[in-house]
This record gives C-alpha cells, sequence and structure tokens, in this order.
C-alpha cells in the first residue's frame, strides 16, 4: 500500500467525467487499499480515485469518527437510487481544497448501489454525515465539486486561494 499524491484544484483531472469499472480486478483492489490510507494520511473521510488522478469510478469513505472503530467502505461503480426530500447542510471541505469549507445543501439520506471490493452487489441506505460524504464523492466521479454549488463570487474567490497554493507548493 502507498499514500498516493492528492490533486489540488484547479486540476483538470478535477473536472473529468470517471470510466466504468470493468473488473474489480488485483489493480482495483490494490488503488482501493492505497486510496484508503490516502484518505486516513491526509487525514479526510472521504476520497474519489479522479483527486489522486485516477479516471475511474471508485471513491472510498470512513465517517466513523476519531474515536470510533474505523468502518472503511470502497465503492465501485456507485449508483444513487434515492434521496431523500429532506436536506441537511453541512460545511464541507475536500481534501483537493485544502482548509476550504463552505455550507452545502444536501439530500439527508441516500440510497446507493455499488461493487463493494470483493466485486459482489451492495445497496446502501446512508444518511448524515455520511450521506453528504458519499454524495460529495459520488460528484467528485462526475467531474463536480463541492464548490460547483456556491456562487461564482465565492467559487472565484476559493479557485484563486488554491491557484496561490499550488504556486507556494511548487516553489517549496
Amino acid at each position: 500500500m502507498a499514500v498516493k499524491n492528492i490533486l489540488i484544484h484547479p486540476d483538470p483531472l478535477l473536472k473529468k467525467q470517471c470510466s466504468v469499472v470493468k473488473a474489480v480486478s488485483s489493480e482495483v483492489k490494490e488503488l482501493a487499499h492505497d486510496m484508503l490510507e490516502t484518505m486516513y494520511a491526509a487525514p479526510g473521510v472521504g476520497l474519489a480515485a479522479p483527486q489522486v488522478g485516477v479516471l475511474e469510478r471508485i471513491f472510498v469513505m470512513d465517517c466513523s469518527g476519531k474515536d470510533a472503530e474505523p468502518t472503511p467502505l470502497v465503492l465501485i461503480n456507485p449508483t444513487i437510487i434515492w434521496t431523500s426530500h429532506e436536506k441537511n447542510v453541512y460545511n464541507e471541505g475536500c481534501l483537493s481544497l485544502p482548509e476550504m469549507y463552505e455550507d452545502v445543501e444536501r439530500p439527508a439520506q441516500a440510497v446507493i448501489q455499488f461493487l463493494d471490493i470483493d466485486g459482489a452487489e451492495q445497496e446502501c441506505e446512508f444518511d448524515g454525515l455520511w450521506a453528504t460524504c458519499a454524495q460529495h464523492e459520488l460528484d467528485h466521479l462526475n467531474g463536480k465539486l463541492f464548490i460547483d454549488y456556491l456562487s461564482g463570487l465565492k467559487r472565484t474567490m476559493i479557485t484563486k486561494k488554491m491557484m496561490k497554493l499550488k504556486k507556494e507548493r511548487a516553489r517549496t
């Protein structure tokens, strides 16, 4: 397993649509394990493949909390099949937008179909932070970032901050 570099916005790969995973191969399993290690090291609660430069429909998440037993999930080819009418607002962040947080409204619950790391079909209902995280990561697979839910002005300000951060990191 290896910790991978996380792409920082604006990176063109973060805005691309991801391809369906054709088979849960040993390479896909290795990617999933690397992504979990990367997510925990960051630290974060979710990470999508395009954030590590892989344009495939896979993301990992674990919203169990700092003091709880880890509950890592690997979702391959996820599809939302239902969302609640009830909404939640969370102050979302993203590993590809370090230290940027904004309120985003999303459905409070979501049911997602996916393949697990063993290639078995699963259907899971998520609520609260788990639902927000799953929808946030699924957005990544469609080339969408949480800042795309914000006003144009806020998006522009955050993008400029990220460009400055990338320049500073490139110098060091």
